[in-house]
């Protein structure tokens, strides 16, 4: 298969995986409070649901709070407070120049965790967003109490090869023809700015990064890994991170580890999001 046939395929599902989002729910989700925190240079906008234990859900790239969250915040929200986030340029908060990286996206949530004064929170990220919740994790560990991780890596290595020598091959003809684009014009503050975004996400995805494995081995908060088994993440690395957090022991002769791994059978990297009902039930035992 060619890179072009797999970036054309991942666009496909992206735009399944929109109009399943967009009108399976009829009716929007309606948040309890809605608002913007400044960071700098820009601003950030957030939303929360429901009362309990604060919970905060990071998405992922080109993805907007609703698109990413949309079936999965009623049932999370049902016993916890729910804090979704939108990273500069997605979704409802603006367009900024301002140079992005992980560890910008990471101090990004902390300073809406300043705003709505919460100290320490739940955090739940999928793919970009579970890259920044593991970084958030790592420059912040006081204020984390439970992780999940959803078909996320915290290396280029914990990607399949075709995945990382794909990231370089889009462009914003193949985005403009797709769903993404009607979602971000739905909530964009600046429509206009469409092609600006790209351009930075694009520089953005071929961009490097990789958490030293023994940040990740300091992690001392519960994780959640929760991945699909044709989602791109490597299992061979996905079982190394695991391992980092205290799993894959015998645990007829030890100590259950308090941080869990859950493969999702028949699920692509899009599709696993559309499991509701089994992430939901994961998510809320792991963090009950």
């Amino acid at each position: 298969m060619t890179s072009h046939l797999k970036k054309t395929n991942w666009l496909a599902m992206a735009g399944i995986f929109t109009f399943i989002a967009l009108n399976l729910q009829a009716q929007t989700n309606k948040p309890d409070k809605s608002g913007y925190v400044p960071v700098k240079d820009t601003k950030i906008y957030y939303e929360t649901y429901g009362e309990g234990d604060p919970l905060i859900l990071l998405h992922g790239s080109f993805y907007t709070i609703e698109l990413n969250w949309a079936e999965l915040i009623p049932e999370l929200s049902k016993n916890r407070k729910v804090i979704a986030i939108e990273f500069q340029s997605h979704g409802h908060s603006p367009y900024s120049d301002r140079n992005i990286d992980f560890v910008t996206f990471a101090e990004d949530v902390e300073k809406v965790m300043d705003h709505l004064k919460i100290e320490t929170a739940d955090i739940a990220g999928y793919s970009m967003g579970g890259t920044v919740a593991y970084q958030f994790t790592v420059q912040y560990p006081q204020r984390v109490n439970r992780l999940v991780i959803l078909s996320s890596t915290y290396k280029m290595a914990g990607w399949l090869p075709q995945v990382n020598s794909a990231q370089g091959e889009f462009n914003a003809e193949d985005f403009n023809n797709s769903p993404l684009k009607t979602t971000y014009d739905a909530v964009a503050p600046d429509k206009t700015k469409w092609p600006k975004f790209l351009e930075q996400m694009f520089v953005f995805a071929g961009e490097t990064f990789n958490i030293e494995d023994s940040e990740i081995a300091k992690i001392k908060a519960p994780v959640l890994l929760i991945s699909g088994d044709n989602d791109g993440i490597d299992k061979v690395e996905l079982m190394k991170t695991y391992r980092l957090l205290g799993g894959d022991v015998m645990a007829d002769m030890e100590p259950m580890p308090k941080s869990k791994l859950a493969i999702i059978p028949s699920q692509t990297h899009v599709g696993v999001m559309m499991q509701t009902e089994a992430i939901s039930k994961y998510m809320n035992e792991f963090l009950d």
